[in-house]
């Protein structure tokens, strides 16, 4: 414990003795205003107080925000109490020993008197008068302006940026301790403009003082000179002039180079950085304008009365910067891009080998034997821009984008293989023949060439694989062989309808969400949260997509929503409603411009479905309860006619009534995933309907 004490004094002993000198510093300060020193000092204070002043200058020249020089107002009233007591001091010096020459007040006042106003006080006079305008009028009273308003917009922000503060905390985009750093740099920045405020009247203060103490001192020096030192009234004129106006060119030459570093400092705003590239930067950011200021000043060279050599040399100067700045801009954007291409890079890296990375699983993967991998990769421009038509499809198809699918290549898997991977997990793998083609003629049909017999991955149709050699002969008898490349992709685009449900993600659906026109957003808005939620809303666009109805026309899904979320809330009951109210867009896609063709249930079946359907009080369906041996033979019948119809070619749909839909799906999917299944609600107005006959 002791220890611990003895450090901790030990620590702050050196802290202890800085704030004793400073708090002697400013006793010392104020000992200058009562107390006669001797000129040697007084040389000394002028000369600390000119280092002094270049030393805020230089500090204000080179701070990135105004904040960063909290501590301004403090020492700007430090320095002007030291000039005005240096001012109190020298006038002391000067009335008392002004008869003695122009050293009487020290050497640097001398100095000033001598080398400023060149021996001649009325230059000095002339000179002075300038200063004390330049500072008083210009400086001085326009940095005053900006410290009041900038106090008072300060101010008046502080609620505004209070609650930004708030909302971003609550948000999660920061957290309490960025918040409380936030809070205590807005309390931090309305103390200091309040306090500019404030200490822009030291200096004009100090500017009145300066002027004042002048005309004493030239008044009361002549009239103490002839009066008490029998002077006469132009040597004491001479004289106590110089001595007064180097006196006040001393005080008045640190007071405008602090005039100067507050104006500085008030009006660099919200600007960041150092002030030489905050102002050389802007003003030099621009080629054209000193190209333009360049032709000016060739033009001023030119005209007859002017001297060449200051204008020539300023168009050539502003004219090869102008040119050299693109160039310096460019060089520095190339090297800002290498740096951020190695970053990323690093960090591709970086995260490749990281552990979480593995945990990640791409949405849609095709994994490529070597020989498939090969084959492909010799031609990777055309594949991607295959997948890249194909995600445009089905973006135009079903009304979202599909995520990219990422193909990669496996040295466990057979080499002539492929596989389809949504989320991670296999869901399609086949073998190919690299270097045949596949061909899917006609049933009947025989073909002329040598031929294996097969299965096509994406619909399970019979098809023969057949050496490239033949293609020629193949196209001359009618036939489309697919190479490999091209069978790869439709099985993939089947995938992917198959899946479309799972490849909708909550992100996905935020981001259609976000690209409605205004009206639909506050649509979405009174149906979320208060009737239903996001994800409800994500379910009932999968129960849709799930069986291949497009969702692009979300305006009149969140319609039909709208009208019946109030009064349902599972997402079965919602979906049915919506599908009943884009009928015309469910026959449409379905019918592609033809007649529909439709494919009944036979009175029985819908007998045996409407027994099915358990209801509560409300007449609501509330279960399904068939018997097992009813399922089979309606399977059995549904596959009979079905495969009779499917050898026709025709895309046809089963048709049930409204209760029973959902149900007949269910069933039908197991056997003919693809095949739609509507009710009679959902057959629009005006629909050319063709009548495939019953299953009964």
């Amino acid at each position: 414990m002791s220890d611990t004490t003895l450090t901790s004094a030990g620590t702050n002993a050196p802290d202890s003795r800085r704030d004793i000198g400073f708090a002697v510093g400013i006793v010392l300060i104020l000992a200058v205003l009562f107390l006669p020193i001797p000129t040697f000092l007084i040389d000394v204070g002028l000369a600390m107080s000119i280092a002094l002043s270049v030393l805020i200058l230089m500090v204000a020249l080179w701070i990135q925000k105004p904040l960063d020089f909290s501590s301004f107002p403090t020492i700007l009233l430090i320095a002007t109490m030291l000039r005005l007591s240096l001012n109190i001091a020298t006038t002391r010096v000067i009335l008392a020993n002004g008869h003695e020459g122009l050293n009487a007040a020290g050497y640097v006042i001398n100095g000033f008197s001598q080398f400023v106003m060149s021996g001649d006080f009325a230059i000095g006079l002339i000179v002075f008068a300038i200063l004390v305008t330049v500072n008083f009028l210009v400086i001085t009273k326009g940095a005053t302006r900006i410290a009041e308003v900038g106090a008072r917009f300060t101010l008046d922000a502080i609620p505004g940026k209070q609650m930004a503060i708030d909302a971003d905390l609550s948000a999660g985009l920061i957290n309490d301790k960025e918040a409380q750093r936030r809070r205590s740099e807005l309390e931090e920045e309305s103390s200091f403009f309040g306090a500019m405020d404030g200490a822009s009247k030291f200096v004009r203060g100090d500017a009145i003082a300066g002027l004042i103490i002048t005309a004493v001192n030239v008044l009361g020096g002549m009239v103490i000179g002839v009066t008490r030192y029998s002077m006469s009234p132009g040597d004491a004129a001479d004289v106590f002039t110089k001595l007064s106006v180097g006196d006040g060119l001393v005080s008045q030459i640190p007071a405008l180079i602090v005039s100067l570093a507050a104006g500085l400092l008030v009006s660099k705003g919200g600007t960041r950085g150092s002030t030489d590239k905050a102002v050389l930067g802007q003003l030099g950011g621009y080629p054209r304008a000193l190209y333009v200021a360049a032709i000016l000043m060739a033009i001023f060279a030119l005209m007859p009365g002017l001297p060449l050599v200051p204008f020539a040399l300023l168009a050539g100067l502003m004219g090869f910067t102008g040119y050299a700045i693109p160039k310096r801009l460019a060089a520095k954007k190339k090297e800002e891009d290498e740096q951020k291409a190695l970053e990323d890079a690093r960090t591709k890296q970086e995260s490749r080998e990281s552990v979480k990375e593995s945990l990640k699983t791409s949405e849609i993967e095709l994994c490529l034997g070597k020989q498939i991998s090969s084959q492909l990769l010799a031609n990777h421009g055309e594949l991607a821009r295959r997948v890249g038509k194909m995600r445009r499809k089905f973006a135009e198809q079903y009304g979202f984008v599909v995520p990219d699918v990422r193909v990669t290549d496996s040295l466990t898997l057979d080499p002539k293989s492929y596989q389809i991977k949504i989320h991670g997990t296999i869901v399609a793998q086949q073998q190919l023949k690299v270097g045949e083609l596949l061909v899917m003629p006609a049933s009947d049909a025989n073909l002329p060439v040598p031929a294996e017999e097969t299965r096509e991955p994406a619909f399970g149709m019979p098809a023969f694989w057949v050496p490239l050699a033949y293609r020629d002969e193949l196209k001359r008898d009618g036939l489309e062989p697919a190479d490999n490349n091209t069978v790869i992709l439709t099985h993939l685009s089947e995938v992917i309808r198959n899946n479309l449900p799972q490849l909708l993600s909550y992100k996905d659906m935020r981001n259609l969400f976000d690209r409605l026109d205004p009206e639909y957003r506050k649509l979405l808005d009174d149906i979320c949260p208060a009737h239903t939620s996001y994800s409800g809303l994500q379910a009932v666009l999968k129960l849709l997509l799930s069986e291949r109805v497009s969702i692009r026309n979300l305006h009149l899904i969140l319609e039909a929503i709208a009208e019946i979320v109030p009064h349902v809330r599972r997402s079965e009951q919602v979906a049915e409603h919506v599908r009943m109210r884009i009928a015309q867009q469910i026959c449409g896609d379905l019918s592609q411009g033809g007649p529909l063709n439709v494919l009944r249930l036979g009175n029985r079946w819908d007998l045996a479905f409407h027994n099915a359907l358990k209801r509560d009080a409300k007449g609501d369906v509330i279960e399904f309860d068939i018997e097992p041996q009813l399922v089979e033979e309606f399977g059995n019948q549904m596959s009979e006619a079905v495969r009779k119809h499917l050898k026709g070619g025709r895309n046809f749909a089963i048709v049930a009534t409204p209760d029973a839909r959902p149900y007949v799906r269910m069933i039908v999917e197991r056997m003919f995933p693809t095949l739609p299944v509507l009710s009679h609600l959902e057959i629009a107005r005006g629909v050319d309907v063709a009548s495939l006959g019953s299953v009964s």
